[in-house]
C-alpha cells in the first residue's frame, strides 16, 4: 500500500513513517503543506493519502482543503485525516459526496497502533473511519431529526457503522447475531428514508444523515459499492 502523508509536524510526520514502514506500507512522499501534498498525489497516485486539517500558512483548514481537491482530481482517492480537536463540519464535508474511502481520527489514535493500521486499511479498501470520539459528540440530534425516532440499540448499530465496522464485527461489539445487526441495519435504512433501491451506498448515506443531520438524506449523490451487504 502506497501512502502520501502531508503533515507539517516534522516529529509526528517521522513517526508515521516509521509506523508504516514497519507495517509492510510504502510511504512515497512526506509533505509539509497543502500544495506540496497535491504536487505528491499528482506524481505518485498513492493508495491513500493521510492528511493533517491544519496545513501552513494560516493552520486553519489548509489540509481538509487539500484533500477535496485531492479526491475530486484523483478519482475518489481515499483519505484518512488527523486533527488535534473534533471539527464536526469537517467529517460532514468529505463524506458528503456519498462514496466512502474517508476516515477522521484524532491524533492520539496513532499511539494505538494497532487501531490505527486496521483504519488505514479500512479507508484503502473503501470504506470509513470515524474516531470513536467524534461519534460520542454527535449524539445530540436537532427537534424532528429522524435519527431521534432510531431505537438505543439501533443508534449503538449507527454509531459502531460510523466508526468503520463491518457487520460481523458489529455483531461481536454489540453481543448480538449476524441476522439481527441485519435487521437493526434494515430498520435504520427505513427510518432515514434510504429506499431498498438506493444501492450498496445507503450505509455510506446513513452514516453521513448521523454526523451532519438529515437534510442531506434524500439526495442523489454518487455510489459507492458497500462490500458487506447492506
Amino acid at each position: 500500500m502506497r501512502v502520501v502523508i502531508a503533515e507539517d509536524n516534522v516529529l509526528l510526520a517521522g513517526g508515521l513513517e516509521l509506523l508504516l514502514a514497519a507495517k509492510g506500507c510504502e510511504v512515497a512522499a512526506t509533505v509539509g503543506d497543502g500544495e506540496a501534498f497535491l504536487d505528491a498525489v499528482a506524481a505518485h497516485r498513492p493508495d491513500i493519502a493521510i492528511v493533517d486539517v491544519r496545513l501552513p500558512p494560516s493552520f486553519r483548514d489548509e489540509g481538509i482543503h487539500a484533500a477535496l481537491r485531492a479526491r475530486r482530481a484523483h478519482g475518489a482517492l481515499p483519505i484518512l485525516v488527523l486533527s488535534q480537536y473534533v471539527e464536526r463540519k469537517y467529517a460532514g464535508e468529505l463524506l458528503s459526496d456519498g462514496r466512502g474511502g474517508i476516515g477522521y481520527l484524532l491524533k492520539d489514535r496513532i499511539g494505538r497502533v494497532a487501531e490505527f493500521v486496521d483504519a488505514l486499511r479500512r479507508v484503502a479498501a473503501g470504506g470509513t473511519a470515524m474516531d470513536p470520539e467524534v461519534v460520542a459528540q454527535l449524539l445530540t440530534r436537532r427537534a424532528g431529526d429522524p435519527l431521534e425516532t432510531l431505537t438505543a440499540r439501533e443508534h449503538e448499530a449507527l454509531a459502531l457503522m460510523a466508526q468503520g465496522h463491518d457487520n460481523a464485527t458489529i455483531a461481536e461489539r454489540m453481543r448480538i447475531t449476524d441476522n439481527a445487526v441485519h435487521k437493526h441495519i434494515g430498520n435504520i435504512f427505513a427510518k432515514l428514508g434510504l429506499a431498498p433501491d438506493d444501492s450498496g451506498h445507503r450505509r455510506v448515506r446513513a452514516v453521513l444523515a448521523y454526523l451532519d443531520g438529515a437534510p442531506r438524506i434524500g439526495g442523489t449523490g454518487r455510489e459507492h459499492k458497500n462490500r458487506s451487504g447492506n
